[in-house]
Formats: structure tokens, C-alpha cells, sequence
């Protein structure tokens, strides 16, 4: 009883605390008076008790006036005010958080316009990333907890390409072209303000974004591939630290999936005039006979293929294996990408051929059975067995299409034992090919393989040494012996079927 009398007048106290706060911050005091309050403040909200009685429309506009967030404020011009403008929106992010009664106030009160009109103040401004980022926070709880707010955003708000400049300014983005950025690879990586700013930035477009598969207006369209060429952008920068790098890519690669697989081509492009260029000097520096060195010289600055500028789907394919190889949460890590790559082989034949080069290159050795190695092929073989379904049936998928929904294929690189869940959830264990439609183009065997072929597995798809003959070591006798043995299994069996037969009605 004493521990719960404690905890109550705990929470009281600091509920008096709050209402003295809000008190204070009423009055005309000193900006670092208004800091300290604000910090108290924000550490008293993160308790969902202590805010019941004090979440009122009242105190809401005190920090809403305090954040910079009514429309009568115009500009963001005194420094002084930085401070106190971050610290309330830090305290509405947890308010809001926190209080469905706050939730339910910011409906009325419309905080999701007044953030956005926030942004576009500070849209521009290179030394106010804390505002940005706090206010792109609280913008990304506001459309997580309320599906209106995704609506408003996305078309009343104009959302989409908001945001989008807001990723163009973090990136300090320079456009060639109408979808293509210039990526300096040997320039700094993005400061830490400016990596946060932009993570915040890419959760908030997700949310924005999370119901977009089908665009059904040219406008529409237009505002996706930009975004999508901004993320190609993302994928090609590098962040403050590898973990940094990592949530970024992370957030891009989510943002990503919600884009319409009709306007991922931007993720490749043609090779400027300026590489071209450079690649062919270089190349005609070498001798005819240098096959080798010229295609490495060919791919050493930039992934080609047919001409096409391969850097950020390398990038995917290089995210993907890393958290392959984590060995864990594999559901909210690696499903993403996993299922993105695949809408795009589907989608885009440069982008398939590309992967199935680097995924599954032309088979030479096939000693060991497909799942044992560490190659990518290999660790995606393995997956398709996984625990997890989701996780195993979307490593199959990804395969398949690949291998152009062809099941000899398929197998070919898997052994029939690893796919026969994919070939049995789609009906295709007898073989055949699956429902979508892929160029003609054969795949070339080589000459190691098409050795090998008749004496490999087809359900573990490896080569096995070829067994023994165990007649070949067997007597006249014995050999008699396992003849009859094999006549009376017959006899047996054709006597208790048939009786069977009979009673099923065939």
C-alpha cells in the first residue's frame, strides 16, 4: 500500500510540475528560461500518466505558439529562438506520442498544415537541420497513428513533393537530367544533421506514400520518378558512420516499395557522354588481346550493363546480402528489398539479366550441392528451406523470376528438393513455366556444366559419384535368391490391391 500511496503522489507532483510549467511558459520570460522549462518538460511527457490532466487545447497552442507553428508566425529569422522552437517540437513528438488526447487535438487544430507550412519556411535553410528534423518527426507520428493525415498530406498538402524537396535540399541534389542526379563518389559523406534529416524525412514520405502501387494520373507519375530518382541519389551516398549508412539505405529501400514498379526504371540509366568517354580512352589504351583487363577496367568505376548505369541496384543487391548475412530478422530486414528486386526483374529485363548475372552467374562447379558455399546463389538457396514462410517463399520467388518463371531453370540452380514449395504452392511440380511473360532469350549452358549434367542429382542439383552396382558383386545364388524375393513382393502386392480396388469403387 505504501509503494502505490508513493506512486500517486509521484504522479500528482509531477502533474502539478507540468500545469506550473505550461504556467510559466505563458509569461514573457527569458529564452533560456524557456529552454529549461521545455527540457522538464519534454522529460515529464515521456509518462502517459503524468499527461491525462494537462493534454488541453490550451496548452497544445502555448507550444504550438513556442514551435513557430501558428500561421500569423511568418519567418524563422531570430537565432535566439532556435533553441526554444526545437525543444517544443520535441515535446509535441512526445505528447502526441503518448495521448490520444493530444491526437485527437492535433486533428482539431490541423498540425499536420502547420508543419508542413513549418517546412516550407525552413525548406531552403542549411542551418536549421534540428527544426526540420523534429518537425518531419512529428509530422511521420502524426500520419502513423492517423490514416486521415496520410489523405491529407498526400493531396491536400501536397506532401509528396514537399518532401521530396526537403530529401533534394539534404542531398544537396544537382540535377543532369530530368531523373538524373550528379554523384560525386570521392565527395564527403552527409553530416550527421543532415543523414537524421533525411531519415525523418523518408519514414514521413513512407507513411505518405504507403498506398500508391497504382498512379493513374501522368502528374502523379511524374512526382514518383523524381522521388525514385532522389532515392537512387540516396542509395549512391555514404552517411557520417556504416550504421548511419545503414538505417539511411534502410529507409530508402522501404520508401522504395511503396513507388510503382513502373516508375523504378529511373533506378538505371544510360551511361553519360563524359563515362562513356573516359571508359573507352582507357580501354583503347590496352592491347586487342587484353580481353580480361578491359572488362574489368570496363566495370571498375561504374556497374555496366547493356549500357546502363547498375550502381544503385548493385548498391540493393549489396544491402541484401548483408543482411543475409546477420542470421536475423530476417522478416523486417530482408523481406523488403528481397521483394523489391524481384517487382523489379519482373518489371524491367535490364535490371533481371543484371541480377541473374550477379546472383546466378553460369554454372561451372557443381560438386557441392547448391545451398553449401558462400556465394549470394548459395545463401538464397538456404533461405528457401527457412523457418519463416514469408521469408522462404518470397527467396523462392526472387529466383524464379530470375530464372524467367522457367522450372528447369529453376532447378537447375536450386535441385528440385529445395524448390518443390515454391513448385507446389504454384502448381508446378510436373513443370512448366509460371504466368508472366519474359523475353526468349535462352540461357548458355557451359561446357563444365553440360559434362557434368548427366550425372547430377536433380533433387539435391549437385554431382554425386556414380554408385556401385550391387548386382555386380553378387553370386549366381544370390542373385536367383533376390530375383524370387522381388516375384513374391509382386505377387503379394497384386493380390491386396486388387481386393482394394474393388472396395474404392475405381
Amino acid at each position: 500500500m505504501k509503494i502505490k500511496e508513493r506512486t500517486s503522489e509521484k504522479k500528482d507532483k509531477c502533474q502539478k510540475l507540468c500545469e506550473g510549467i505550461f504556467k510559466v511558459l505563458l509569461k514573457d520570460i527569458p529564452t533560456t528560461c524557456q529552454v529549461s522549462c521545455l527540457e522538464v518538460l519534454r522529460i515529464l511527457s515521456r509518462d502517459k500518466k503524468v499527461l491525462v490532466p494537462v493534454t488541453t487545447k490550451e496548452n497544445m497552442q502555448i507550444l504550438l505558439r513556442l514551435a513557430k507553428l501558428n500561421e500569423s508566425d511568418d519567418s524563422l529569422e531570430k537565432v535566439s529562438e532556435f533553441p526554444v522552437i526545437v525543444e517544443s517540437l520535441k515535446c509535441l513528438c512526445n505528447i502526441v506520442f503518448n495521448s490520444q488526447m493530444a491526437q485527437q487535438l492535433s486533428l482539431e487544430l490541423n498540425l499536420a498544415a502547420k508543419l508542413c507550412n513549418l517546412l516550407r519556411k525552413c525548406k531552403d535553410r542549411k542551418f536549421i537541420n534540428d527544426i526540420k528534423c523534429f518537425d518531419l518527426r512529428l509530422l511521420f507520428v502524426l500520419s502513423l497513428l492517423h490514416t486521415d493525415i496520410r489523405s491529407q498530406l498526400r493531396y491536400e498538402l501536397q506532401g509528396l513533393p514537399l518532401l521530396t524537396q526537403i530529401l533534394e535540399s539534404a542531398f544537396s541534389i544537382k540535377w543532369t537530367d530530368e531523373y538524373e542526379s550528379a554523384i560525386d563518389h570521392n565527395g564527403p559523406p552527409l553530416s550527421p544533421q543532415e543523414t537524421d534529416c533525411a531519415i525523418e524525412a523518408l519514414k514521413a514520405l513512407f507513411n505518405v506514400t504507403v498506398d500508391s502501387w497504382k498512379v493513374h494520373k501522368e502528374s502523379e507519375s511524374h512526382q514518383f520518378r523524381v522521388m525514385a530518382a532522389v532515392l537512387r541519389h540516396c542509395l549512391l551516398i555514404v552517411g557520417p558512420t556504416e550504421d548511419k549508412t545503414e538505417e539511411l539505405h534502410s529507409n530508402a529501400v522501404n520508401l522504395l516499395s511503396n513507388v510503382p514498379v513502373s516508375c523504378l526504371d529511373v533506378l538505371i540509366c544510360p551511361l553519360t557522354h563524359e563515362e562513356t568517354a573516359q571508359e573507352a580512352t582507357t580501354l583503347d589504351e590496352l592491347p586487342s588481346d587484353k580481353t580480361a583487363e578491359k572488362e574489368t577496367v570496363l566495370k571498375s568505376n561504374t556497374m555496366v550493363y547493356n549500357g546502363m548505369n547498375m550502381e544503385a541496384i548493385h548498391v540493393l543487391l549489396n544491402f541484401m546480402e548483408k543482411r543475409i548475412d546477420k542470421g536475423s530478422s530476417y522478416r523486417e530486414g530482408l523481406t523488403p528489398v528481397l521483394s523489391l528486386l524481384t517487382e523489379c526483374s519482373r518489371a524491367h529485363r535490364n535490371i533481371r539479366k543484371f541480377l541473374k548475372d550477379q546472383v546466378l552467374p553460369p554454372l561451372r562447379d557443381v560438386t557441392n550441392r547448391p545451398e553449401v558455399g558462400s556465394t549470394v546463389r548459395n545463401k538464397l538457396v538456404r533461405l528457401m528451406t527457412h523457418v519463416d514462410l514469408g521469408v522462404k517463399q518470397i527467396a523462392a520467388e526472387f529466383l524464379f523470376v530470375l530464372c524467367k518463371e522457367r522450372v528447369d531453370s529453376l532447378l537447375k540452380y536450386t535441385g528440385y528438393g529445395n524448390a518443390a514449395g515454391l513448385l507446389a504452392a504454384r502448381g508446378l511440380l510436373a513443370g512448366g513455366r509460371g504466368d508472366n511473360w519474359y523475353s526468349e532469350d535462352e540461357d548458355t549452358d557451359t561446357e563444365e556444366y553440360k559434362n557434368a549434367k548427366p550425372n547430377i542429382n536433380l533433387i539435391t542439383g549437385h554431382l554425386e559419384e556414380p554408385m556401385p552396382n550391387p548386382i555386380d558383386e553378387m553370386t549366381e545364388e544370390q542373385k536367383e535368391y533376390e530375383a524370387m524375393k522381388l516375384v513374391n513382393m509382386l505377387d503379394k502386392l497384386s493380390r491386396y490391391c486388387i481386393p482394394l480396388h474393388f472396395l474404392l469403387g475405381f
